[in-house]
């Protein structure tokens, strides 16, 4: 019995590039690239970089990672016990701070960078203002520190990344592809990777280049109404 074209299609791992040189900036990021590119002159040795999941600030803060070759924790490990070995390594990069755990241990933490001269950068979905935290002291001390915020990427960022994510992919794609998905999509990068990655197995499924029929199909896959649209391949 024949394969069809839908069970021929593989899961394939895509690696997402992650460098300096991949790092698209705009108005909704300047902010934050402008608090990394001041590193190692950092005042009190530390910063915070907010934004909503997906928005690039994992990748910002690997960009911070390479220079300062930190070492990379999430937030959610940490533990009193381990946080003298984690001040050992000079520079550190803990992510997901909202998802903390042991409180006093990022208290710890801080405090150390403070004590030894350390360089910590800390990424949030939320403002330290926003953050639910039990300890007083661990609030004041992220309000105090700076930190800057990645907000929803402007239309000249999400068309950037759009045209970038499919040139990973060794995809060619029209403008008005561009401009047809931009119109239907949810404005934010974890929702442009995604597209273009079902974008690409609905390409691989039909068996055909991506057009605007392909671009229509992976965006009713992901449960975007499309009122009035034309299913051709224009």
């Amino acid at each position: 019995m024949q394969a069809s074209p839908q069970q021929l299609v593989f899961e394939l791992p895509h690696r997402a590039a992650l460098g300096l040189e991949d790092f698209l900036v705009s108005d909704s990021n300047d902010a934050a690239v402008a608090l990394i590119d001041r590193w190692p002159d950092w005042p009190v040795g530390a910063g915070i970089i907010v934004g909503p999941q997906g928005c690039g600030k994992s990748h910002l803060a690997n960009v911070w990672r390479l220079k300062s070759q930190a070492h990379v924790i999430e937030a959610s490990e940490l533990d009193k016990a381990i946080v003298p070995t984690l001040a050992a390594y000079g520079a550190l990069l803990v992510e997901n701070i909202e998802g903390t755990r042991d409180q006093a241990a990022l208290f710890h933490l801080l405090n150390l960078v403070r004590e030894q001269r350390l360089a910590i950068l800390l990424t949030s979905a939320k403002a330290p203002g926003d953050l639910l935290l039990d300890l007083p002291d661990l609030s004041s001390r992220l309000k105090a520190l700076p930190f800057a915020v990645i907000a929803p990427p402007d239309e000249a960022l999400l068309r950037a990344v759009l045209v970038k994510l499919f040139a990973d992919r060794q995809l060619s794609i029209e403008p008005h592809i561009i401009d047809y998905v931009l119109l239907r999509m949810e404005r934010s990068m974890a929702s442009a990777q995604v597209l273009v990655a079902e974008i690409d197995r609905q390409a691989l499924i039909l068996q055909r280049r991506v057009t605007r029929a392909v671009a229509a199909a992976a965006l009713t896959s992901m449960g975007f109404s499309l009122p009035g649209d034309e299913e051709n391949s224009q």
